[in-house]
């Protein structure tokens, strides 16, 4: 039987989790629902010996450090490892298309591009992820509770992906060469058209559109509307032989709703 160890089992490494167990792999993890403490230092260092491949998906600790490495990178020698990262270390391109070759550490995420490229130099399949929606965590949820919002900033874009999309490339990523992959759907859209498209579903009226000033967001949600970019998936596409099952909002919003 083959040994996944996963640090983090948190929303996406979860469902990735049960794509493993459910092709009768066996899946030892890190975190709040995982089947070991992260400190449990002899606990994560036996599972590691008897696993195979490794992935994480921890969030970089203060100046960039890698909890994972840092505690068990030594333990990591000779193993598949995969690490989910984020599309934000291309940090803001004005709207521009960004690839694998695009320079990254110029954005606010300058903590998680310096975890990227620690993974990379460890030899890992590195998929870069932008907005993460899924069963529990979509557009539905905040036009339902009235936390959606509708901001005036016309030429604002973004890419998204369906959580499924995401285990299907993790899955795609096991026989693939060491590198980043960008894991995105095909349309690159704004917020609010993503919105409207689940209060048109939902049959409701979108809310007002607002100003940035208007709309009262924290800090970190305004931070989100500071990056403008497009995300191509090209290179996933060709050496993972990835294909998205959901290639825009639309598609993955009906499936939710469908769903239940």
């Amino acid at each position: 039987m083959q040994r996944l160890f996963i640090f983090g089992l948190g929303y996406t490494a979860s469902r990735i989790a049960a794509a493993f167990a459910a092709r009768r792999w066996e899946v030892v993890s890190t975190g709040r629902d995982g089947t070991l403490r992260f400190d449990d230092s002899g606990g994560v260092r036996m599972a590691l010996t008897d696993a195979s491949h490794v992935l994480s998906s921890v969030p970089p600790g203060g100046e960039g450090t890698d909890p994972g490495l840092a505690t068990y990178g030594d333990a990591l020698a000779g193993k598949w490892l995969c690490y989910l990262s984020s599309t934000g270390v291309y940090g803001d391109t004005g709207g521009a298309w960004v690839d694998e070759s695009t320079p990254i550490g110029t954005g606010r995420r300058s903590a998680r591009a310096q975890a990227d490229a620690a993974w990379l130099e460890r030899g890992a399949r590195v998929l870069r992820l932008p907005g993460i929606y899924g069963p529990g965590r979509s557009a539905f949820e905040r036009v339902r509770t009235g936390l959606a919002h509708r901001i005036d900033l016309p030429e604002q874009v973004f890419s998204r992906v369906h959580v499924e999309d995401i285990v299907s490339a993790a899955l795609a990523s096991l026989d693939a060469p060491p590198g980043a992959y960008n894991i995105a759907d095909d349309e690159p859209a704004s917020q609010n058209a993503v919105i409207e498209e689940a209060c048109r579903l939902l049959r409701l009226a979108p809310p007002p559109l607002l100003s940035l000033d208007q709309a009262g967001l924290s800090p970190q949600a305004r931070a989100f509307y500071a990056e403008n970019r497009r995300v191509a998936n090209g290179k996933a596409r060709r050496v993972l032989g990835w294909e998205t099952r959901f290639p825009s909002y639309r598609e993955g919003l009906r499936a939710l709703l469908t769903a239940g």
